[in-house]
C-alpha cells in the first residue's frame, strides 16, 4: 500500500457491517483481543504529542496452581525528528526527547517492558554505504549516552527498556554491531543481543557497517518474564525465532526498519507465525516516515541513484501463541502500542498443540550438521 492509504483494519471498518466485520477480523487476526481502558490522561497526552496510542489485552485460562502472570508491554514506532544532514548530536538529542515523552505516556498506561525500533537513535542510513557521519552515531552499549538515558528511564518508571542501537565495541578494535541493549527496571544493564542475520537485498546491504552477531540467542530473565530480541532481518529465519524460544523466551521482540515495497505483505505474517510455532508472544516494531539523505546512492541493481529508499510503514503489532494478534499501529504516525498479556498462555497453548514436544530436534540437528559439510549430498531418491 502507498504511504497515504489506510490500514486494512480501517478499510474493513468503513465497508463492512458489524457482524461481517467481526467475522473478517476473526479470520484475519484470530480470536478478538479486548481493548484496554487506557487512562484519559494518557490519551490526552498522546493527542497533544501527536502519536497514535492503542491498547489491547490477551487473556489466559485460570489455573489452580499458578496465579495469572500479567505483563504490560509497550512498543514505540517513530519518525526521525530532524533532517538527516542535521548535526549528529542534535539528531540524537531530539530522538531522546521524543522517546522520553512517549515513554512517559507508556508509564501512565502501566507498561512494564518497553521496546524501541531498530537503531532508534539515528536515521537508517546504512543504505548509503558512507562512513561519515553515520558511524558517529555508534556508541558503547554499556556506558554510552543512550545507555545512561535508558537507565534513567528504567529507574524512573520501574520499566525494563529494550534499546536497539548502533554499538561501538571499543574492547574489540572499535567493531560496529547492530545491537539491542536490555536495561533492567532497576536501571542495571542486564545484557545485550546482536543482530544475527544481515540483509544483502537492494538498499539493505548492511554488511558495509557490521556483520552477523556473535552472541547466539540470549534470553534475559526480568522481573516481568523472560524476553529475547530478534533484530529485524532475523524475522525471516524461522530457526532464529526457534533458538530464542528453546532458550526459554516468553516474549520475543522484533525491532525493525522495513519499507512497504519490499516487505509489507510479509510483515503481518512472520512474527505471528513465530508466536504460533514457538508458543510465545512476539512483538513486531517498525519505524515510520521517509528518510532523505544528503547524497544520492545506488542499490547495485542497475537502477537510478536516489536519496531515499521508500516509506517505513509502521504497523507495529503483538501476536500471541494462540494465533491471535492485535491490530497494527498507524502506517504513517508515531505510535505507542500497549499490550497486556498473561504469560500463562504460553504453557497453555504449548500443552494444547505440543509443537515443542513433537519437534524432532535430534533428527533435525543430525541432518543440519550434515548439510553444512563440504561433501554434503542431498537426500534425493531417484528411480
Amino acid at each position: 500500500m502507498a504511504a497515504g492509504l489506510d490500514s486494512l483494519e480501517e478499510c474493513l471498518e468503513r465497508h463492512l457491517p458489524p457482524a461481517e466485520l467481526a467475522e473478517a477480523k476473526r479470520i484475519l487476526y484470530g480470536e478478538a483481543v479486548r481493548q484496554l481502558d487506557l487512562p484519559s490522561a494518557a490519551l490526552s497526552a498522546a493527542t497533544e504529542r501527536e502519536f497514535d496510542l492503542q491498547g489491547y489485552g490477551f487473556g489466559a485460562e485460570p489455573e489452580q496452581l499458578r496465579p495469572p502472570r500479567i505483563v504490560r508491554v509497550g512498543l514505540i514506532q517513530n519518525k526521525i525528528q530532524l533532517p538527516t544532514d542535521a548535526p549528529v548530536a542534535e539528531q540524537v538529542t531530539a530522538l531522546h526527547k521524543r522517546i522520553e515523552e512517549i515513554v512517559e505516556v507508556a508509564a501512565m498506561c502501566g507498561v512494564n517492558v518497553i521496546c524501541f525500533q531498530e537503531v532508534w537513535t539515528m536515521p537508517f542510513a546504512f543504505c548509503t554505504r558512507e562512513r561519515l557521519p553515520w558511524t558517529e552515531f555508534a556508541e558503547s552499549a554499556e556506558s554510552g549516552p543512550t545507555a545512561r538515558f535508558c537507565q534513567e528511564l528504567a529507574r524512573k518508571h520501574n520499566m525494563v527498556v529494550v534499546s536497539p542501537i548502533l554499538e561501538r565495541d571499543t574492547a574489540h578494535g572499535e567493531t560496529l554491531w547492530n545491537t539491542a541493549v536490555v536495561i533492567s527496571n532497576t536501571g542495571a544493564v542486564l545484557g545485550k543481543s546482536r543482530k544475527n542475520h544481515i540483509p544483502r537485498i537492494g538498499d539493505f546491504n548492511e554488511s558495509t557497517y557490521y556483520m552477523e552477531g556473535d552472541m547466539g540467542h540470549p534470553v534475559f530473565q526480568t522481573q516481568f518474564g523472560k524476553i529475547a530480541v530478534n533484530i529485524c532481518y532475523g524475522r525471516h529465519h524461522p530457526l532464529n525465532w526457534l533458538m530464542y524460544s528453546l532458550n526459554g523466551a516468553e516474549i520475543i521482540f522484533n525491532p525493525s526498519a522495513t519499507i512497504g515495497k519490499l516487505s509489507e505483505s510479509m510483515w503481518p505474517i512472520e512474527a505471528r507465525n513465530a508466536a504460533i510455532a514457538n508458543h510465545c508472544f512476539t512483538c513486531a516494531v517498525n519505524r515510520v516516515g521517509r528518510e532523505v539523505y544528503p547524497n544520492p546512492f545506488t542499490s547495485g541493481d542497475g537502477g537510478e541513484a536516489h536519496r531515499d529508499f521508500g516509506h517505513f510503514y509502521g504497523s507495529s503489532y503483538v501476536a500471541a501463541p494462540d494465533g491471535s494478534r492485535t491490530p497494527g499501529l498507524s502506517r504513517t504516525q508515531d505510535g505507542l502500542l500497549v499490550t497486556e498479556m498473561d504469560l500463562n498462555l504460553c504453557r497453555q497453548v504449548g500443552d494444547k498443540w505440543n509443537f515443542k514436544m513433537t519437534g524432532r530436534y535430534k533428527m533435525y540437528a543430525k541432518e543440519l550438521a550434515a548439510v553444512v559439510q563440504p561433501d554434503f549430498v542431498p537426500n534425493v531418491i531417484k528411480e
